[in-house]
């Protein structure tokens, strides 16, 4: 059974969704992401995907007082990712209550100190961040596009310990129109021990199905919860799958 990760993105501290990594087309859903982790909750999630926007754009922490509230008050396993740069960011993450951290861009600009943390913390709490554009890696909040080729930047890190990757298609985030599918399923054949967790474009329970159909994992979403696409009472059935 796929495993179901609902997204929350912070700007301001408040849960936003940007389109293709767009900081201009910020759409503000709530202005207390508690309130919408506890609904999660309430449901059946036991996992959530929350990206510090601010971070990713300033490059450093910003957001861990609302993942410490996030970590305290609820009991969802938290995975946290934006601007994470240095090992201090690492340490408050992991002190504010992130169960894991995702690294994107520092994988791409300083793959030594990214190394070190996969051999630091273990490929538990570790996470590789690979978010593409046109199967090239993009990099500072998706502002930049590189030469680094999707596949073979996410096996350079599996040789180096990484056993979880989430993979953004950026072309299809936020726009509702359904995940890369045939992306995720090439990346799984050629890496099959990779847990891939695909993100982007999910906007409706048959896009679950279809990416669990073809062997995906897991899967974060966020607008189609937001944008009322997906009800959260839908994912029950999955939830009570899962627990079977």
């Amino acid at each position: 059974m796929i495993e179901l990760i609902p997204a929350i993105d912070l700007i301001d501290g408040k849960c936003v969704r940007l389109t293709q990594g767009d900081y201009d087309s910020k759409k503000i859903y709530n202005e207390d992401p508690l309130e919408v982790a506890k609904k999660f909750e309430d449901y059946g999630i036991r996992r959530l995907h929350v990206v510090d926007l601010d971070g990713a754009r300033e490059g450093r922490i910003i957001n861990y007082r609302v993942l410490e509230r996030l970590a305290t008050r609820t009991s969802l396993v938290i995975d946290f990712g934006g601007g994470l740069k240095s090992a201090q960011d690492l340490e408050i993450a992991f002190d504010s209550g992130a169960e894991m951290v995702t690294g994107g861009s520092i994988a791409v600009k300083e793959p030594e100190q990214f190394i070190s943390w996969i051999r630091q913390y273990g490929s538990r709490k570790i996470i590789l961040g690979a978010d593409a554009k046109n199967r090239m890696i993009a990099i500072n909040g998706w502002q930049k596009t590189t030469e680094q080729e999707l596949i073979p930047f996410i096996e350079t890190y599996q040789q180096q310990g990484i056993r979880t990757v989430i993979c953004t298609d950026i072309s299809r985030d936020g726009m509702l129109q359904g995940p890369a599918t045939g992306l995720y399923r090439e990346i799984r054949e050629t890496l099959p021990e990779i847990y891939l967790i695909a993100s982007g474009g999910v906007s409706s329970i048959d896009d679950i199905e279809q990416l669990e159909a073809a062997g995906i994992p897991a899967v974060i979403f966020g607008k189609a919860i937001y944008e009322g696409r997906i009800m959260l009472k839908d994912l029950i059935r999955f939830m009570e799958a899962a627990n079977k």
